[in-house]
């Protein structure tokens, strides 16, 4: 080869060289990027998963205490109750205007009437557009009238002796009972305590005009406890009609804890056409998720299966993994694990399985070993047989298993355990 030739032969070479080490840099530098573009995209999204589930653990805080102040007052512990009515007001919750109500009503019940009065006054002032304005006007009247009187908490009102009548009339004469109970919800001068407990006994009736007027005001109109009393009380019936009201008042308001209430009567009616539908249609994450638990409460593993096959979004997969495990469909977790792709998912069916004690649950873990890749989720399979004390299946495991991370945790795992096999393979491995 001539000298200028092997000369450029040697040139372009080098620069082949130089320019396949720059593509090998720039290739790992964008999986490098790639990387950590992904692993950051993982951190926002848990982020948000974070976020969103620290905003609905404050919202069912929130509620709780809303029903511990209601517990509270049926209690007659007023301080107690206005304690709680006033979490529920400084969370600047949805239904505040309720709890001012009956703050001012506990307040009134301590003979604190000023209070009462202060409290009252600011439902109108907040809330316009509150449905408990007519109440609030009552107990204000109710509380001036009052307020040259000497009252305890422990002393008797016409309103006790109103519900121990109301009682009374039911077991008496529950045909005429049902006039004189809408008399009493209908009457604005009646506090709401006094009409929450003439709808309960008006559900007690089973009556075609009892469950009448229950449909009536678990449509609305008045104040939304008792709205949401009616609509409670409506799932008891589980009648075709009672449903088909349930549906129409679902379709028609938009108030979420209204239609949070009407799925829990769906469950109550064992409904699982309606709330599959709700489950399946529901623009509202929350909303669904309230179906699909109260779907697992009915044991509805049809629905639920057909749910998770056309279901693309995790966080709901993920509720439908968990109303399958309060069904107790061992066969479906199993069925999903087999098949699912995303490895969260694959991981909470296999600690779902593993909360699900049964011989077959333990075959059908140890049977998912063998073909699993993740290590992650190898390793909550290990944790799902330990918690079902599987030690036949987990030694056969272990003894197969190459990587010393996994075969490690196994054996801690059985040393935990007190049972046969799992002694005598860690005595076998002592004496090796």
């Amino acid at each position: 080869m001539k000298p200028f030739r092997r000369t450029l032969v040697i040139t372009f070479m080098a620069a082949a060289a130089i320019s396949a080490q720059d593509l090998d840099s720039q290739m790992d530098q964008a999986r490098q990027a790639t990387a950590q573009m992904k692993a950051a995209l993982a951190l926002a999204q848990d982020q948000v998963r974070d976020k969103v589930d620290r905003l609905r653990d404050a919202a069912d805080r929130v509620s709780n205490e809303y029903q511990r102040g209601q517990t509270a007052l049926d209690d007659r512990q007023y301080d107690r109750a206005v304690q709680s009515f006033d979490r529920v007001i400084e969370a600047k919750a949805p239904n505040a205007d309720g709890a001012y109500y009956w703050k001012a009503y506990a307040l009134n019940k301590l003979g604190r009437r000023d209070e009462a009065l202060a409290a009252v006054a600011e439902i109108p002032k907040q809330f316009p557009q509150s449905r408990w304005i007519n109440d609030a006007k009552a107990l204000e009247v109710e509380v001036r009238q009052a307020s040259g009187q000497n009252v305890s908490p422990e002393s008797q009102s016409d309103e006790d002796l109103k519900l121990l009548a109301i009682n009374a009339l039911m077991n008496s004469d529950p045909d005429r009972v049902v006039p004189l109970l809408e008399k009493v919800i209908n009457d604005p001068r009646n506090p709401p305590s006094l009409k929450k407990r003439a709808l309960y006994v008006l559900a007690m009736n089973r009556s075609d005009k009892a469950r009448d007027i229950i449909v009536q005001y678990a449509k609305g109109g008045s104040n939304p406890d008792l709205q949401l009393r009616a609509v409670e009380y409506l799932g008891t019936y589980r009648a075709k009609d009672s449903r088909q009201a349930l549906a129409d008042i679902y379709a028609s308001t938009g108030d979420v804890n209204v239609k949070m209430a009407v799925l829990r009567s769906f469950m109550l009616s064992r409904d699982t056409e309606h709330l599959f539908s709700a489950a399946k249609s529901e623009s509202n994450p929350d909303l669904r998720r309230e179906a699909i638990q109260q779907l697992g409460i009915l044991r509805a593993t049809s629905e639920l299966s057909q749910l998770y096959s056309m279901e693309p979004a995790y966080e709901l997969k993920d509720a439908i993994l968990h109303a399958l495990f309060i069904a107790q469909a061992a066969d479906k977790l199993a069925d999903f694990a087999k098949n699912e792709k995303d490895a969260r998912l694959r991981a909470t069916e296999v600690r779902q399985l593993g909360n699900l004690r049964s011989e077959n649950t333990s075959e059908t873990l140890a049977a998912m070993y063998p073909g699993e890749s993740d290590k992650a989720i190898k390793s909550e399979i290990i944790q799902a047989l330990s918690r079902q004390d599987a030690a036949k299946q987990l030694v056969a495991l272990i003894r197969a298993e190459k990587d010393p991370e996994l075969k490690k945790e196994g054996v801690q795992r059985l040393g935990r355990m007190k049972s046969k096999e799992a002694t005598d393979y860690l005595l076998e491995l002592i004496n090796k």
